[in-house]
This record gives structure tokens, sequence and C-alpha cells, in this order.
């Protein structure tokens, strides 16, 4: 892929076919923003968006399921939880139309908002269970430890919890924030304007009937997957260093 953004269309249909490009063209990076049909900028700003709101929303919702889930044993405790795993097993696409038209009735469809909404809520399930299991790890002496020394329960969550659970709060971050920026299905449907639309939606313009930009399409490809690669190396190191923090002596 990162070869072939670096060639010319006739020499990627070239038959027989090379490897290297015999003319390198960097200027494939900079002439695929000024395409017509496809507004780059702004769909590289919806992914941007709609990736992060829907990754907020979904940890901010899950974090607190998580805990009371973990430390309080209520008598529907086990059918929540399955009732939160079957959500999984519901597909954007087969809601797709569902989600339309509640959207168009709340007067939201075509915007960010409902991306975000759809995102948040389809990756809600596994933030909540990732982190459950982490929450259930911690033992309870040591949230009890911290009340008899003055601490209230949001004071024991944030600072005694959270820096122990925090492993499970960046692979809950990692692959929600993976789910929503790779999200195809609902943006195509939901999101009809060009401008609104992440870069999976634009990326399919470049692709015709009868032909095809493919060196735009893997230029496209490159620069959708370093945003993910960056996050992941600079959220790599926590899921070592949160083991240890936050523990008491």
């Amino acid at each position: 892929m990162l070869v072939g953004a670096f060639k010319t269309r006739p020499e990627i249909l070239r038959v027989p076919p090379t490897y290297l490009p015999e003319n390198w063209e960097p200027g494939n990076f900079l002439t695929m923003w000024d395409t017509p049909e496809t507004p780059l900028p702004a769909n590289l700003l919806s992914t941007v968006v709609i990736s992060l709101g829907g990754t907020a929303l979904a940890l901010l919702a899950a974090l607190p399921a998580a805990y009371y889930t973990a430390r309080h044993n209520f008598r529907l405790k086990l059918p929540f939880m399955l009732l939160v795993l079957v959500t999984q097993m519901l597909q954007p696409t087969v809601l797709a139309s569902g989600l339309f038209r509640e959207f168009v009735t709340l007067e939201i469809n075509d915007t960010w908002l409902a991306m975000i909404l759809v995102n948040a809520a389809f990756n809600l399930s596994f933030a909540v269970w990732i982190m459950h299991s982490f929450f259930a790890s911690v033992p309870k002496e040591i949230e009890e430890a911290a009340w008899l020394d003055g601490c209230s329960r949001s004071q024991s969550l944030r600072q005694i919890m959270l820096p122990l659970v925090w492993p499970g709060i960046v692979t809950a971050v990692i692959f929600t924030f993976i789910a929503c920026w790779n999200e195809f299905a609902a943006s195509l449907i939901l999101l009809p304007t060009d401008t609104n639309q992440p870069l999976t939606v634009a990326l399919t313009r470049f692709i015709g009937q009868y032909e095809s930009a493919w060196q735009y399409v893997f230029a496209v490809s490159i620069i959708g997957i370093l945003p993910v690669v960056a996050l992941f190396a600079l959220i790599e190191k926590h899921l070592v260093s949160g083991l240890t923090a936050g523990g008491v002596k």
C-alpha cells in the first residue's frame, strides 16, 4: 500500500507489475486533498471529531457502570451484564434504517452528534466488560482502607481505583477509538452529506464502476491508519506503568 501510494495509476495497472515505482510520485499525497469530488480535509475532521466524541462518551458511560457492577451484587446483575453483552450481537447495518428514522425525528440526522451517539452505543458493552473485569480484580480491602482514612467513595474511585485499573481503561480507549475510526456502514447511511462523512466513506469515492484512482486509495489509506498507529504508540507505555500505579504500602 505504501509503495502503491508513490506510483501513478498507469504504473499500478501495468502488466506485468513492478514492485518499486519507476517514477516516484510523492505528489499523490498533495493532489489527493484537492480532488473536487472528495473533500478530504472535511472528511478527516469528521473522522477525528466522531472518533474522539464517540470514545469519550462511551468511556464516560462505561466507567460508572463497570465500577458499580464490579462492586455491588444486586439481584439482576447477571441478566444486566448479559443484556449489555447482547448488544454486541447487533451490527449497525441491521439497525441503520431504524436509527435513520429515529435521528430524523430528533432532527439530528446527517450530523456528527448522530454518529457520536451510534459509535458510543455500539462500543459501550465492550468497554463495560473490559473495565468490569479490571475493577473486580482489585480487592475491596484497598477501598475500605481508603474510606477508613477519610476518603469518600468518589475520592477513592479517582485516587485509588482508577490508577489501579488504568490498563483496562487504556485497553477500552484503544479498541473503542479504533472501532469508531473504522466504522463504515452506519456512516454511509446516516451521513449523506459529503463533508460530514468520515474517511472510511470518502475512500470509496475514489473507486468507480469503470476506473479507480488507486494511487489516491493507497495514499488516503496511509493517512487513515497513521493516527491509530500513533495513538497506540503513545498509550502503550501506560499498559505497564498502570499496573503498579496507585498501590498501597
